[in-house]
């Protein structure tokens, strides 16, 4: 047995720098987050969904996937929140039972980290520790980026996974021989995954890194020292295994977790399928488990519009006719009328029943209906057929009318016989399932399909939705699918009788689930097609208004005084960010077509470096810029926070290329040098003046605040007393 030589000694660097920067950063992130102890901009609308967290309530947020949010309430766990607080205005007062702090401290933290981050991600660019140390003061003093790591909103915690993603896949990239190196590799595969899963605008992001990694490893294809087994396998699998099927398996893994936790029935449940529904605790569940999972001949259902727009409803009638003519004169056919219903209502139900029987119950044993047969629909309430013919519909004269059929001797035979078309269907000769099949109603005369036109009708059709008979239906459309929510088999032949059981509830015993892929599928199609009415807001903006912030938001405002909290990034900041970008193209331009010709102004490894650190701040400014143009939604300031923080990062980038390669006497690197100092001054004297504002502390005068209106544009509350 060999000894151990002692004593053990254990050597340990520490970067002060970054240690004081650290620091920093943690103080001016995490100061007084507990104030105020009110509801602050977007707190209103993330604590909805914090709330529903907590009770385990589903929801649907169609601005981005959950990972966001279930950071948020890893937050309000920890500090034991209850859900119970009504999230319905800015500036509402926070009741003892809500945990301030504990909402408010992972983005402060992650806006904070974000600081040594961007300390790393310059020096692994290969810049001067000066540089990082000049990054890392223009992000501390940046106003912008304070307010919005202060509160329970998600910029700041977005912001730290792209540059974590972003330094670790450098250090990935420069490490050739550190055992480190496919750790860093992995790390960035996790929070690329992670950023996106905060917000759909990492996306970004993760695809500048893919185009960089793609051309990495197109110079890796050249690099002749390796072996083929050793190219295929190590460099290309690995790289696709953490950057591809790592980010896709955790996004899968964030929907699983979201899922598994939000298992009750909530508010947002109508937006969802009637499979969906019923798979969730309560609500539809309650009504729907239980049921007979096979539709007969003589079973009562309703029948639920698989799409979603305008609004979730379902096949209705009522005791009330098509008029004679139309408003502009067009004839209909009198007949009673079918809409489409988006509530509950003893008039969706129907009977399925077999054209070859007058029987209007389910026969022992039941006989159920297949793809393929062919049936009539039965108005439970008033004992009409569904019918559709030759009439133009009412809103959409294109299409047919759909009736429920009356007699009025007028040469208008009865049209109400429907092909059951199972679109889901595993064979030809599946049964019609409760909840489960998708299911296109054909006409047998005209081939039109049953389907919902999204067009609302007048009062006489008591504003509900017109259903029409489509006979150029072509492909997969959501408005011409219907499902059986509410089903149950039919008993009474009387109508009297009939009318009392359909007004009955139905029984709850049975629990039917969905797979996760199903549901994960549906949700995310839900996320990505449903939209909120955009309503234009006081304080949304254009992207073109970000550049030159010629716009603020005001996200807190004290009841009695003038205190407030304005997002208002430090204007000097982002003149010389903007100044950066004008100077780096510059430089670029004029750089590539010199080299081109075999001009070398600068070393070929200073080349490389300049041409990366564009990539990185240029491209990752680009990137989260620019796609906005391309948005039809609701767009703020604080939008433009992850596009501005790869801005800032150019800045140190372009004033070490100038100090060094550009400027050569030592007159003008010291004329150079007084600049930089000023311009930093510059940016604390800007930080320290809108300070009241980035920490809605101290009030100021009325008088003070109108001095601190610096652009005509700026919206800055002033009290009148």
């Amino acid at each position: 047995m060999q000894c151990v030589k002692l004593p053990i000694s254990v050597t340990v660097e520490i970067n002060l720098l970054l240690v004081a920067v650290t620091v920093s950063a943690l103080v001016t992130r995490l100061y007084g987050i507990h104030f105020p102890k009110a509801v602050v901009f977007d707190e209103v609308y993330y604590g909805q969904f914090l709330s529903l967290y907590m009770k385990h309530v589903f929801f649907i947020d169609e601005s981005g996937p959950p990972f966001g949010h279930m950071i948020l309430a890893l937050g309000a766990y920890l500090g034991g929140f209850d859900g119970n607080f009504v999230w319905n205005r800015i500036g509402a007062e926070y009741t003892s039972n809500v945990p301030v702090w504990s909402l408010r401290v992972i983005p402060a933290l992650a806006g904070s980290f974000c600081i040594p981050l961007a300390y790393l991600l310059v020096v692994e660019l290969g810049y001067s520790h000066s540089s990082a140390l000049g990054a890392c003061v223009l992000l501390l003093m940046e106003n912008s980026l304070i307010v919005q790591s202060r509160f329970m909103l998600l910029e700041s915690v977005l912001i730290f996974f792209l540059l974590l993603a972003v330094l670790s896949y450098l250090r990935f990239h420069k490490a050739h021989n550190s055992s480190f190196r496919w750790f860093w590799l992995v790390t960035s595969g996790v929070s690329c995954a992670c950023g996106i899963g905060v917000k759909y605008m990492g996306m970004f992001t993760y695809f500048l890194l893919l185009g960089l990694a793609a051309v990495h490893t197109w110079h890796v294809i050249g690099d002749r020292t390796l072996s083929h087994v050793s190219f295929i396998v190590v460099q290309i699998l690995v790289r696709f295994l953490a950057l591809v099927v790592l980010p896709v398996i955790m996004y899968l893994g964030f929907f699983y977790i979201h899922l598994t936790l939000l298992y009750r029935s909530g508010p947002h449940d109508q937006m969802m399928s009637s499979a969906f529904q019923a798979s969730l605790e309560g609500g539809l569940a309650r009504i729907t488990q239980g049921q007979p999972l096979d539709v007969a001949f003589g079973s009562q259902v309703t029948l639920r519009t698989v799409s979603s727009k305008p609004v979730p409803c379902w096949l209705h009638s009522h005791k009330a006719n098509y008029p004679v003519r139309y408003e502009n004169g067009r004839g209909s056919s009198h007949q009673q009328q079918v809409t489409c219903y988006p509530f509950k209502d003893v008039n969706n139900w129907w009977i399925i029943k077999d054209p070859g029987r007058h029987s209007l119950v389910v026969s022992s044993p039941p006989r159920p209906v297949r793809h393929g047969d062919i049936i009539q629909l039965l108005h439970g309430m008033t004992s009409r057929y569904l019918n559709t013919h030759d009439v133009a519909a009412p809103m959409s004269p294109h299409s047919q009318e759909v009736s429920g059929y009356i007699d009025f001797n007028v040469s208008m035979p009865a049209q109400n016989l429907w092909r059951v078309d199972i679109v889901n269907r595993e064979s030809d000769r599946e049964i019609w399932k409760t909840i489960l099949s998708e299911v296109r109603l054909v006409h047998v005369n005209t081939s039109a399909v049953l389907k919902l036109s999204g067009a609302s009708l007048p009062e006489w059709g008591f504003k509900q939705l017109e259903v029409v008979g489509d006979k150029i239906y072509k492909g997969y459309q959501q408005s011409g699918m219907w499902n059986v929510e509410e089903h149950r088999y039919g008993r009474s032949q009387e109508q009297k009788e009939r009318e009392l059981e359909l007004k009955l509830p139905t029984h709850s015993d049975i629990k039917r689930n969905l797979t996760f892929m199903a549901k994960f599928l549906e949700l995310q199609w839900k996320m990505l097609t449903v939209k909120n009415e955009e309503s234009e807001h006081k304080y949304s903006s254009s992207p073109l208004e970000w550049i030159t912030m010629d716009t603020n938001i005001a996200y807190w405002l004290h009841p009695s005084s003038n205190a407030q909290i304005q997002l208002i990034g430090n204007i000097v900041n982002w003149t010389i960010a903007n100044l950066s970008l004008v100077v780096y193209s510059l430089m670029f331009l004029t750089y590539l077509p010199r080299r081109r010709r075999k001009v070398e102004d600068i070393p070929q490894d200073t080349w490389e470096q300049l041409v990366l650190a564009g990539v990185i701040c240029f491209g990752g400014w680009a990137v989260n810029y620019l796609p906005f143009f391309l948005m039809e939604k609701t767009l703020f300031l604080y939008h433009y926070l992850p596009a501005l923080t790869f801005k800032i990062l150019q800045i140190p980038v372009v004033i070490e290329h100038l100090y060094i390669h550009v400027l050569r006497s030592p007159a003008q690197r010291k004329a150079f040098g007084g600049v930089i100092l000023g311009v930093l001054c510059s940016v604390y004297v800007s930080y320290h003046n809108l300070s009241p504002l980035t920490y809605g502390q101290p009030a100021l005068s009325s008088d003070e605040l109108a001095a601190l209106r610096w652009r005509e544009s700026w919206d800055i509350l002033l009290r009148k007393r």
